[in-house]
């Protein structure tokens, strides 16, 4: 039997691809299904191919064959392609249109002229990649297909119960998870993917350094409800920011969800505060208001949620005995929560060795 700690995208992923493979397994969540409480609530995350590095290119375009594998398995829509934009000196476009290029991943280099004939609700002001393959993943669609499908298939799903430790043992259940009321989970391999608690559980092992903090985003509503707005990504000197078509939290639709991705603020998955910093939500109105005028500068819905961070922004996906660690994503993992749980379910079913890049001894 194999157990598996925590039913945000992770968790839920990694329960639905063991049990679609016929493996017994229990899923432990300290909350009802679909929470608020952690990093995989909302129905708007970013889908894209763009990334710096050659490596993760090549996972995206892995994670979008599993998406379409969900999809199919739960009879569910989960990704829907709207193209994204990358903008911005941080971003250097120049750049990534040479990574997607020699991936063999559409994408089209414009010149700011050119790019606000095709998108005049936004001001661009250099070089902009588009890339057609991007797009919007429903979190909390994603969450409950994978569940209902897991549960379905005969996996055990338990909410309501915080795991408070994890014993190794030697006997012919290799580990115990316990919980906070009553429970002992004997399991031959445990699959924790506890998001932003990683830190609050004593694993016999080390783990990088982890950076939990809070992440606040707003929802704009658009002035003309019939322009179809891409993802974008945007990166300068003075702040890095994302924007998407938001879902069904997004407030008054059609809106656009915009948040800054690296001025989170401090905190831990017990103490966060849950109320959007002020700060946060003048800059972005700021960035709305000079860049983006097809939306209104007043948000009409804004929300919280946890990044947990590692030093290198890589993923932590190892295994050490019969305890698989599936997590932190550090805020960019949302989008390869499909294959982050095959990967998962594939160390704890020992059909393969962790990747080098997501060890959780690696240096840094």
């Amino acid at each position: 039997m194999i157990a598996v700690v925590g039913a945000g995208l992770m968790g839920a992923a990694t329960a639905w691809q063991l049990a679609r493979r016929g493996h017994e397994v229990t899923l432990v969540e300290a909350y009802d299904i679909g929470h608020r409480n952690g990093s995989s609530h909302g129905s708007s995350r970013i889908f894209r191919r763009a990334y710096a590095d050659p490596f993760y290119v090549g996972l995206t375009g892995q994670a979008y064959e599993r998406w379409r594998e969900l999809e199919e398995d739960a009879s569910t829509p989960l990704l829907r392609t709207t193209g994204g934009l990358d903008l911005g000196e941080g971003r250097d476009p120049e750049a990534l249109a040479g990574l997607l290029k020699a991936a063999a991943v559409p994408c089209e280099l414009l010149s700011a002229d050119a790019a606000v004939e095709r998108w005049p609700h936004i001001r661009f002001d250099g070089p902009v990649l588009y890339h057609p393959d991007a797009g919007v993943v429903d979190a909390d669609a994603t969450v409950a297909a994978c569940v209902r499908r897991a549960a379905g298939l005969g996996a055990e799903v338990v909410t309501g119960s915080r795991v408070t430790a994890i014993d190794v043992t030697d006997g012919p259940g290799k580990a115990v998870v316990r919980t906070d009321d009553g429970r002992e989970i004997v399991a031959d391999a445990v699959v924790v993917a506890a998001g932003a608690w990683l830190p609050d559980l004593q694993l016999p092992f080390a783990l990088p350094p982890l950076r939990v903090t809070q992440q606040q985003v707003f929802h704009f509503r658009q002035r003309d409800p019939e322009v179809a707005w891409p993802i974008l990504v945007s990166k300068d000197r003075a702040m890095q920011v994302f924007g998407l078509p938001s879902g069904s939290d997004g407030g008054p639709l059609p809106a656009v969800k915009v948040a800054e991705h690296d001025r989170g603020t401090p905190t831990t998955a017990r103490t966060r505060s849950g109320a959007p910093d002020p700060a946060s939500r003048e800059r972005i109105r700021g960035f709305v208001r000079t860049r983006l005028p097809g939306l209104d500068p007043d948000p009409v819905a804004e929300a919280t949620c946890l990044y947990t961070t590692t030093p290198d922004d890589d993923f932590v996906l190892d295994r050490h005995g019969p305890l698989v660690v599936a997590s932190p994503c550090s805020g960019h993992g949302a989008k390869f929560a499909p294959l982050i749980g095959a990967m998962a379910a594939d160390l704890a079913t020992g059909r393969t060795e962790p990747h080098p890049r997501f060890r959780a001894h690696r240096a840094g």
